[in-house]
């Protein structure tokens, strides 16, 4: 399986079948051994269970963020964004699938960004008078409408994911993210840090890149869940999976939302 930018998919397994991977091998009637106990029986992963597992982890996600957007408790955001990093952390190095970590994730990640949705919505109306809610179900359009395009591409073939993409991919979203660092850093001796999020043209040209940088990524979260439906994995990895598409979908989320509140303060 090939390399992803995504670390969660780095836990589903690169080996092929399911159950025993490796089961027949010095089993009945290998010379001098007892009989080998039988694989336990498991069921190998199905793009349903994709679904399925995504479809619930994106609909609670939706569930408490609306439910922190209504209420005005933005306050939880900043919370929920460092609870929602550890479990992210848990997921990615813990060696068993959790269903329940990731169930948890998605409810934290809500909390998340319908506080940070409601800050800049807030922002938006104290700037313009009105329309904070309005560029939150754009960001949201958007969302969805970026990620059914790249299925589209992906599922018709028209951008084929090569080893050279990948580790093109890979290495923007490090790039991206080591500025977006450098930028946290600056801020804390100058006003708007490196200006990458300052609303300026710079601004909106570093927005577009990591907008573009996240389509891109959907590309290798597919590909990594598609060669582990051909290779036969558990059907619990579609958990993985489901919190791999995830953290893409955040990312893009917010990179959009702040995109279209730059062009609403101008």
């Amino acid at each position: 399986m090939r390399t992803t930018s995504n670390p969660a998919f780095k836990n589903l397994p690169s080996n092929g079948g399911y159950a025993n991977f490796n089961h027949g091998q010095g089993g009945f009637g290998a010379p001098g051994q007892a009989p080998a106990a039988p694989p336990q029986a498991t069921r190998p992963m199905t793009i349903d269970d994709v679904v399925t597992k995504t479809a619930i982890t994106l609909a609670l996600t939706i569930a408490t963020g609306a439910a922190t957007y209504v209420s005005g408790l933005y306050a939880l955001a900043l919370p929920a964004a460092i609870i929602g990093l550890v479990l992210s952390l848990v997921i990615i190095f813990k060696k068993k699938v959790s269903p329940a970590l990731v169930i948890a994730y998605a409810a934290v990640e809500g909390v998340f960004l319908g506080g940070i949705s409601y800050v800049i919505g807030g922002a938006v109306d104290n700037f313009t008078g009105g329309g904070g809610s309005g560029i939150i179900m754009q960001a949201i359009a958007g969302t969805m409408g970026v990620f059914a395009a790249m299925l589209v591409v992906y599922k018709t073939g028209a951008i084929r994911v090569t080893p050279k993409l990948t580790k093109w991919i890979i290495g923007a979203a490090a790039g991206v993210a080591i500025l977006m660092l450098l930028n946290l850093v600056a801020g804390f001796f100058t006003a708007g840090g490196l200006g990458l999020r300052d609303g300026g043209p710079l601004a909106i040209v570093f927005s577009l890149v990591c907008i573009g940088i996240a389509a891109f990524s959907f590309l290798l979260d597919f590909d990594a869940a598609d060669k582990a439906i051909k290779s036969g994995v558990d059907a619990k990895f579609a958990w993985y999976v489901a919190f791999g598409l995830m953290t893409t979908l955040v990312w893009l989320y917010l990179e959009i939302l702040r995109l279209l509140s730059y062009f609403q303060n101008d």
